[in-house]
């Protein structure tokens, strides 16, 4: 069964930086997608940023020069360094992916989330 593992989050100061992992396990053939999303209280999940798997990528008009998502093919591993952290970041942020399996075919998955707290 697929799983998506996130890791990395934390507490930081504002205009600190973290970088978030996101690991995808199981039986996989191939990934389409992957990306970040986030949630903060009381507002709607939103797109941060995403990878497809040529390279392409996309971003948040709020974090574009800020954050950075790459991948790692191999490790299907998807990491989102984010620099320049500003209190409205501030979320649980979410990893996504679009993928085929062996058993199932294609289906898109969620990883339960890591909090990044910017606070001073």
């Amino acid at each position: 069964q697929v799983q998506l593992v996130e890791s990395g989050g934390g507490l930081v100061q504002p205009g600190g930086s973290l970088r978030l992992s996101c690991a995808a396990s199981g039986s996989i053939f191939s990934i389409y997608s992957m990306g970040w999303y986030r949630q903060a209280p009381g507002k709607q999940r939103e797109l941060v940023a995403a990878a497809t798997a040529d390279g392409s990528t996309n971003y948040a008009d709020s974090v574009k020069g800020r954050f950075t998502i790459s991948r790692d093919n191999a490790k299907k591993t998807v990491y989102l360094q984010m620099n320049s952290l500003k209190p409205e970041d501030t979320a649980v942020y979410y990893c996504h992916a679009e993928l085929s399996t062996v058993a199932a075919g294609y289906g898109d998955y969620w990883g339960q989330g890591t909090q990044v707290t910017v606070s001073s």
